[in-house]
Order: structure tokens, then sequence, then C-alpha cells
């Protein structure tokens, strides 16, 4: 929900104002809808079909002990690699003050605050008694944006940020924020800036879901408790979601403010990321994991100094294994062999002729997003069923083609395609060292405290 990405009721005025500076990539998209494989995916250039990381909550070690990080890269020549905040994956809030499933070889330095919205962690609204980070819940705030987490993370950045202008010294510098992710938690301001007034909750269509294979209509009715929410909950759900993009807003507007005081923006590529998308009632479901466009895109946008005042916008499909090898070739590092991903910022115009699309793999299906279509299987060959989208006729990808017979043609070729994708993307690059397939997730976090019974809030 960002104004640059054509949302006209988003209040994001300095990612705008960046998009406006770099290059907007229109159609970026996840490798895995779910925040520890996507992260562990884009931080090291493989896809989870490589790693075999496609669970939260694995230690990225102890499935992948040798593998070199985006960051660790930096690292070995010579940078100054600093983590404030969640890059690899935390449990949310439960996490929030520890290094949660970290991985310390790719950082000299970290920072893991923890503010005013986990100690108010008692005062969430959940859908769930108790539950936050992977059930609906948000909670209007007060207070100063530097009390909470995220305003912690933009503070101790543009330290970071002044330290380095000081220093001199090559630096790679990632600042994480847990916000829009559940539990929506924001300050009354920004929620104030999101009013409910012309929210429109989407109507999805019991038709649609019909048409779609049995572990599809699963991946969108798999939690019953977010399944036809009433109107109103709908509504303040939206508005939490906004409020919280809005504050991430502000706090990287605050660190793209610093970059250019200390005079870093000059020679510093600003790269702007998400791991996954998220539903809010489209297809009517919430959160994320399913292979639908609302899951799969993501926005990233590059600011490079070197192109400065572009705004350029590129609309071919790439993919978060591109951040590695782009990253890497601007600052002149050779990436480990074999990396499946591609240099988005060099020679645009081939990257679209050659890219057949963007690949993303969920549990037992997997998807490719073409610039026309999207086309997903279920089964390791399709046996359990096929969707097939046409985005020039149907961007809302209500109307599965797969059946019709006017599409026989394009979805062979499709299927074709995303098969070979599938065989090829089981191949590990030789440069990624031994592989665990074995490894196991952590048990999961508990919350610090229990949320009170449901109360909605009043706008």
């Amino acid at each position: 929900m960002l104004g640059c990405y054509g949302d006209s009721l988003a209040s994001t005025p300095y990612l705008d104002a960046l998009a406006e500076q770099g290059v907007r990539f229109d159609q970026a998209h996840c490798q895995y809808p779910l925040c520890g494989p996507s992260r562990t995916s884009f931080l090291t250039g493989l896809y989870p079909s490589q790693s075999g990381v496609r669970q939260n909550r694995v230690m990225l070690r102890e499935a992948l002990p040798e593998v070199v990080t985006l960051p660790q890269l930096f690292r070995q020549h010579g940078y100054q690699v600093t983590r404030v905040g969640k890059l690899f994956h935390y449990d949310n809030p439960g996490e929030i003050g520890t290094s949660g499933q970290d991985d310390n070889p790719s950082w000299d330095q970290t920072f893991n605050p923890s503010g005013r919205d986990k100690r108010e962690e008692h005062l969430i609204h959940s859908l769930v008694e108790g539950r936050f980070g992977g059930t609906l819940s948000w909670l209007r705030s007060e207070g100063d944006e530097e009390e909470y987490t995220d305003g912690m993370v933009a503070s101790l950045t543009i330290e970071k940020l002044h330290a380095h202008a000081q220093s001199g010294q090559p630096f790679f510098l990632a600042a994480g924020f847990f916000r829009p992710h559940t539990p929506f938690v924001a300050p009354a301001a920004f929620f104030e800036m999101n009013p409910r007034e012309g929210i429109v909750v989407p109507d999805y269509a019991d038709s649609s879901l019909a048409q779609l294979p049995p572990l599809a209509q699963r991946s969108i009715r798999g939690k019953k408790v977010q399944v036809d929410l009433a109107q109103d909950t709908a509504q303040i759900v939206i508005q939490a979601y906004r409020a919280s993009v809005s504050f991430v807003d502000a706090q990287v507007g605050k660190v793209l403010m610093a970059l250019k005081e200390t005079g870093l923006d000059d020679n510093t590529l600003v790269v702007f990321l998400s791991d996954h998308g998220y539903h809010l009632g489209e297809h009517g479901h919430w959160q994320k994991q399913t292979l639908f466009e609302e899951a799969t895109r993501v926005p990233m946008i590059f600011r490079n100094p070197d192109e400065p005042s572009s705004g350029d916008t590129e609309v071919g499909p790439v993919e978060l294994v591109d951040l590695y090898p782009t990253v890497a070739a601007w600052a002149g590092l050779v990436p480990p062999d074999g990396l499946p991903g591609r240099n988005v910022l060099a020679n645009r115009n081939a990257e679209k002729k050659t890219r057949a699309g963007a690949y993303t793999e969920w549990r037992k299906g997997a998807s490719l997003r073409t610039e026309g279509h999207r086309i997903t299987r279920w089964g390791e060959e399709g046996e359990l069923g096929w969707e097939l989208y046409d985005h020039e006729m149907d961007p809302d990808e209500l109307d599965n083609l797969a059946g019709h017979p006017d599409m026989r043609e394009t979805l062979d070729s499709l299927q074709q395609a995303l098969l070979r994708m599938d065989s090829a993307h089981k191949i590990v690059p030789d440069g990624v060292g031994p592989i665990n397939p074995l490894a196991k997730p952590l048990p999961r976090t508990p919350p610090l405290l229990k949320s009170p019974p449901v109360k909605l809030p009043e706008s």
C-alpha cells in the first residue's frame, strides 16, 4: 500500500520520493510467501528448493553451514557490516529485543531495540486471545515515534550513518523494520492519517473460490477465525495496516534525511524491499501464504547514486533472489558461483527479453508470474490442479482459465516453462557448500503477556 505503487489512499511520501529518485520494479516477487524462507532466500541468493528452508524458525547454519550470505560477502571484503532490527526471521512480537534467528557470521555489529509496542503487548487487540504474530491483531497507541521499536531502529541507523561519515570506512548497513507485520501497532497520529472513511473491504465472489483446486482453496481458507470478517473489523484491520505502513514510511524518511545530511547519499546504494506481499481481504483472505499476486508481489526500489533522479519504472518480472547479485555487482564484488539471480540494474532491457517470469513456491505448489499471465501448479507436476490467469483481462486473478479451451495453447506453453523452472531450481550451486535437509525449526516463542478479550477500538 504505497503511493508509488498506485495506491491513491496511501500516505507514504518518503518512499514515493525514493521511487522518484531511483528505479521502481513494478513486478518484483518473493520466492516463498512466508517470512523465514523468504529472508533466507534473498539473503543467500538461493531458491527455497535449493536451500531447503521452507519453514519459519530454521537457523541458517543448521541448514547451510558454509553458505556466504550477502552481508557476509561485504564483511569478507573489509566493509563495516551492521544490522539494526530484523533481517533474518524473528517472531513478532515474541522476539523483539532479542537476536531472534539471526546469523552471527553475517555481521560485525548488531542492535536489537525493544520499544513501547513490545511493552504494551497486553493491550493489543487480537482475533484470538494471546495470539499476535500469525493472527490479525492491532493497537492504536500513543507517545512519540522514538518510543517504538521501529522508531528506535531509525534512530540507531542514523547514529551509525553519522559514525560512518566520520570514519570514512565503507559500510553495509541493514535497517530492518518490524512493521507492517502483525500486530499492527502505531502511534495514533498515523491512524488519523489513514481514516476508516473511504476504506473499501474487497468483495470476494464465492464463484471464484469454486474454480480453484482444493489446495488453493485451503490456502485462502486455512485460518477459520479470519474468514468472513465483520465489516467493521475488516475496516479497522485495514486502517491499522495502513497506519503501520505510514509509520514505517516516516522512519525511512528520517534515515534518508540523515543519509543526505551526512553527504553519504552521494556514494551509497539505497535498497528498499519487503519479504513478501499481503492480503487484506482479497480472495477473502488475510495475511500471506498463498500463490496469488497479493502474497507474492513485493515493493523493490533501488536508488543508485551513479544514476541520480532517474525515476524509472521497470515492468518486467524480477525476483528477490536478484538482490544478492545486483548489490554485489554494484560494489564490484563477486558473489559465490552459480547463484540463480541476476543483476537487475544492468542491461535492464535485455533482462526483460531473457527472463520467462518470476517464480514462487509454497508447500505443494509453485507459481510463475510472466508479464501477462500467472500460472500455478499444485502437486509435483500439476497432478493436484492448475490455475491460469490473464492479467490484462483479470488483474485480480478471479477467473481461473486453466480449463478454458481457448487457453489450451497458452496453458501448455506456460506449464512447460514452470516445470522447467521447477527442475532448474532444485540444482544447488557449487559455491553454496553442504546442505542439511533435516534442519528442524526451533520451538515457537510464547507471547510475553496475554491480550485481553477482543474489544474493537473506536475509529
